[in-house]
């Protein structure tokens, strides 16, 4: 547990752990592969559950008092996790930022916990399209997330408002996945809105800045296959502790196979 623990806090290579605990680089590989699975599969159902329709209301009342912004279940994103270049894997990984990563894409609460995460897709992979994808996409469209009913914004007397989960430009806008407006020619009334939904959306910016900062093996490349990488990154969402950051959440385990590669031009 030194050894793995030391790889997730300080970000070192198998290399440099191997003349630091006299450890072969095999072994180490192994160990901490192992660790993360059986973390994963002892504490996910205690440490991750399902939100149900009272945890719902707690977070969107959570966004109405933090951010003034009502009716929010989540603000998400994703984040591009660095890793090594697979064999045969070609531009897959490739993002738009020029390195290979895989991408965890999450959706926070206002107290910067991560209820779903999403994790493996690959990083050439769009954000719409990787949403598009997920288990909660699908589960959004035939409203099997126990969402209440649409209920009525606060001092408003017109048609009662769904409860919508906050995005950047990145996604699509749906029923349920609200994002700013374009940027042009806006009035007051919708300058307003864009920064309220900046507001609420900052939680999970801040809740990934979080994340690396206390597990700084996400800040360097990490040197795993695509389903080690998948099983490390889930670990590491569910074993920040309160004390630095609380991030719980109902984990959605996904892998790379998932989502076909990019068709080429």
């Amino acid at each position: 547990m030194f050894v793995y623990y030391r790889f997730l806090a300080n970000g070192n290579s198998f290399s440099s752990l191997h003349y630091e605990f006299l450890l072969v680089v095999s072994t180490i590989a192994r160990k901490v592969s192992q660790t993360c699975d059986l973390i994963w599969q002892r504490l996910h159902e205690v440490v991750m559950p399902e939100p149900k329709a009272k945890d719902w209301i707690q977070i969107a009342e959570g966004f109405h008092v933090n951010a003034n912004f009502p009716t929010c279940i989540g603000a998400r994103d994703g984040k591009h996790i660095r890793v090594k270049k697979l064999p045969h894997s070609g531009s897959r990984y490739y993002n738009y930022k020029q390195y290979f990563s895989v991408v965890l894409m999450a959706l926070a609460d206002s107290t910067y916990k991560l209820r779903i995460v999403d994790i493996g897709a690959y990083g050439s992979t769009a954000y719409t399209r990787i949403f598009s994808s997920s288990n909660m996409c699908a589960r959004l469209q035939v409203n099997q997330l126990a969402l209440t009913e649409p209920r009525l914004l606060p001092g408003s007397a017109g048609a009662p408002a769904p409860f919508v989960i906050v995005a950047d430009e990145g996604f699509a806008l749906t029923p349920h996945v609200m994002r700013p407006f374009l940027r042009c020619n806006l009035d007051d009334s919708r300058h307003k809105f864009i920064y309220r939904l900046s507001r609420a959306r900052q939680y999970v910016e801040c809740a990934f800045g979080i994340l690396t900062h206390k597990w700084r093996a996400l800040l360097s490349a990490i040197q795993m296959s695509p389903v080690e990488m998948s099983e490390h990154l889930e670990v590491r969402v569910q074993e920040a502790r309160p004390n630095f950051t609380t991030m719980f959440g109902f984990g959605i385990r996904t892998r790379p196979e998932l989502y076909p590669a990019p068709e080429p031009h």
